[in-house]
């Protein structure tokens, strides 16, 4: 373990130091904190528009005392302004580059329900869809000068509203969001954890292959058994994963917490549902690293690998494809199936006990049982991969060579 540590403190060292790898850690957050804010950054800049200036021909004199104190509480961009002028005159003093509007609002058109606006080609097409505001209360109007008291004009302006309910065994639950965000905060943190790690450890590939080529672990390995260079390798990425993870957090979490200033964030994230989560997305990385050292130190040409190779190599995406019916029903046959495959275990169990409100802890410790016993399995054929792998130059293996190695 003592030259397993010393392997990992200098792979540690090694890509910390990087500046591609150093770019990405500090990239990420800045690209997570952007792409939140620009949407509302985009819209604000949309908000600053001018105001649409409308001349409001009012002969019946109701603007002012029925519709203007409706529009106060619209929140349109309009300028108003009560005019006495026809339509004709209006437009001869109107300005070309003015944005407006002349709205008529004579008894005849009130009456008949056909009130007539005049534009211009500088006014914005928004406005068509904003005027329908005024229908309510002119239509309100209309009604009290029927002579409709206020009980039956609101028996008429009252739409029909269709509720649905579903009828089941049980008595129907109440919406908690509460306790849904307490669930979900917790393991939305634990699967960051989980992709930041997996992600980080895919460059053990990188890094067996690129010593395998270059020949920098045959002196390695003249001072320490291969089996402290494999652990060394998955201990030193992991610790780069938790340093991703932190410098993520340190930028996002205050971000977060500031956005959405009304949600008790830190108090739904450490929970003691965390650290089984954290443990299995532990369990998940040191399943997938020891596939990545192992197939590294097969590979001395990374741009002519195998198609088993590459397959390998998607593992860790394969719990993709049942991301859709986990998150449509979580104790489904799809989602205990994947709970108990060890390549997409992890990915799916996280998943799942973060919509459950009840865990299901025997199909937990079933499938935690299948993901340890894996885990095992693999580092034990990962080891025997890469004792000779990592020493056999000039090719890549095949998958019958892989397979007598496995064997002996």
């Amino acid at each position: 373990m003592r030259n397993s540590l010393k392997v990992a403190r200098w792979e540690f060292k090694r890509n910390a130091k990087n500046k591609s790898f150093v770019i990405s850690l500090l990239l990420t957050p800045v690209l997570f904190i952007l792409f939140s804010t620009l949407p509302a950054l985009l819209s604000g800049l949309g908000s600053d528009e001018e105001p649409v200036n409308v001349s409001v021909s009012d002969p019946s004199d109701i603007w002012a005392e029925r519709i203007e104190p409706y529009l106060s509480s619209a929140d349109l961009s309009w300028k108003t302004n009560v005019v006495t002028t026809s339509p004709d005159e209006w437009k001869s003093g109107l300005k070309e580059d003015e944005s407006a509007v002349y709205l008529a609002l004579d008894e005849a058109a009130l009456t008949e329900g056909q009130i007539t606006y005049y534009t211009t080609e500088e006014t914005p097409d928004s406005f068509a869809s904003e005027v329908q505001l005024l229908s309510a209360p002119l239509q309100q109007l209309n009604l009290q000068n029927a002579g409709l008291s206020e009980e039956q004009m609101a028996a008429v302006t009252t739409g029909v509203q269709f509720n649905a309910e579903e009828l089941s065994g049980s008595e129907p639950e109440s919406a908690d969001s509460g306790s849904e965000l307490a669930r979900i905060i917790p393991g939305a943190f634990a699967g960051l954890i989980l992709f930041s790690i997996v992600m980080t450890g895919m460059m053990i590939f990188q890094s067996a292959s690129q010593e395998k080529k270059e020949k920098v672990s045959e002196i390695v390995l003249s001072s320490l058994a291969p089996s402290d260079l494999m652990q060394g390798k998955i201990i030193g990425y992991f610790w780069l994963g938790m340093l991703q993870v932190g410098v993520w957090l340190l930028f996002v979490l205050p971000f977060v917490i500031w956005r959405y200033d009304e949600l008790p964030i830190v108090e739904y994230l450490f929970v003691p549902e965390l650290a089984l989560l954290l443990v299995i997305a532990l369990i998940g990385y040191l399943l997938f690293a020891a596939l990545f050292v192992g197939l590294g130190a097969t590979i001395e040409d990374i741009s002519s690998t195998s198609n088993f190779q590459g397959l390998i190599m998607m593992l860790p995406f394969s719990p993709v494809i049942l991301f859709g019916p986990v998150l449509s029903d979580p104790n489904g046959l799809a989602a205990q199936v994947g709970s108990y495959i060890p390549f997409t275990s992890p990915a799916v169990l996280i998943m799942r006990l973060s919509l459950l409100e009840e865990w299901p802890w025997v199909e937990i410790g079933i499938a935690m049982a299948i993901l340890t016993l894996s885990v095992w399995l693999v580092m034990k054929l990962a080891g025997k991969i890469f004792e000779v792998g990592i020493l056999l130059y000039g090719k890549n293996a095949s998958v019958g060579e892989i397979v007598k190695w496995v064997r002996s």
